[in-house]
């Protein structure tokens, strides 16, 4: 390998790992953020909000700030959650968002990652003697997580602690991004999150691939694979516009299709 390829800007870039597709490939990377239109429940609509083209070698997580400055100085909207995959995990970028911004960015653990208390394997936020807790609320002044003791039957009875203890803990979100941060990994709405509506992306992405065509094109130039990375943004973003304005009429084998359920995402407070 000389390092120098016919597409100009291009690099040597990893994907995910598939069966019969190689690990590597030489070209660009295009990263979006996409929003998710919750109010239309007819189906799935997520639509580009931001987008980078970048060199194959580029880390995902390189685009984490820039899209969340965008959103705040040419938005003037921030989004609560990001939900992204584990390429995006960058730990001082995360406590960089979270302070500056208020935006938690959700991903999944990596194997070699370490549980740090109050989590053990699951991860599921348990009490120094074993209580598995719920998490309660997250003071901002602070930076503090509050987690507490919400089972019906608790063990704290049989607990050589129980004439001292409040049955509540408190944890800095800075100790670990991932699993506390601004949202902790272990609370019903991230594992939501993560389980209902980060996987929705991969579609997202395959409809730009395939039925747009960007996966049969040769690109020989980054500026040139801006250029169709903008224009399909603009088809999703038209289609979309068609959807909403537009609803399709129900199919007559409407019974049988899959339905979108509502995420309905609440973030739990004692309040």
């Amino acid at each position: 390998m000389t390092g120098k390829y016919s597409a100009a800007g291009a690099a040597l870039g990893g994907r995910t790992l598939k069966t019969g597709q190689s690990r590597w490939f030489i070209g660009y990377k295009k990263h979006t953020v996409r929003l998710w239109l919750s109010g239309f429940t007819e189906r799935v609509v997520l639509v580009p909000l931001v987008s980078w083209l970048a060199p194959g070698n580029r880390g995902e997580a390189l685009f984490l700030r820039p899209s969340v400055r965008y959103c705040a100085q040419s938005l003037g909207w921030l989004p609560d959650f990001l939900a992204g995959d584990m390429a995006y995990i960058n730990l001082k970028m995360h406590q960089e968002i979270r302070e500056r911004w208020n935006v938690a960015v959700i991903t999944k653990l990596r194997a070699n990652m370490r549980l740090v208390p109050p989590f053990e394997a699951g991860p599921v936020a348990v009490c120094p003697q074993g209580q598995p807790l719920e998490w309660l609320d997250y003071e901002a002044e602070d930076q503090e997580h509050w987690f507490g003791v919400r089972a019906a039957d608790p063990l704290c009875a049989g607990c050589w602690e129980q004439n001292r203890c409040l049955r509540q803990f408190n944890y800095p979100a800075a100790r670990h991004e991932i699993l506390l941060g601004l949202l902790p990994l272990a609370s019903q709405t991230a594992q939501q999150l993560l389980k209902q509506a980060r996987p929705w992306i991969e579609p997202a992405q395959s409809y730009e691939k395939n039925q747009l065509g960007l996966k049969q094109m040769f690109l020989n130039s980054l500026r040139l694979a801006w250029t169709m990375g903008l224009l399909a943004d603009a088809a999703v973003l038209l289609r979309a516009h068609l959807l909403l304005k537009h609803p399709p009429g129900q199919s007559i084998l409407q019974e049988l299709m899959p339905r979108q359920m509502a995420l309905n995402i609440k973030v739990e407070t004692n309040t």
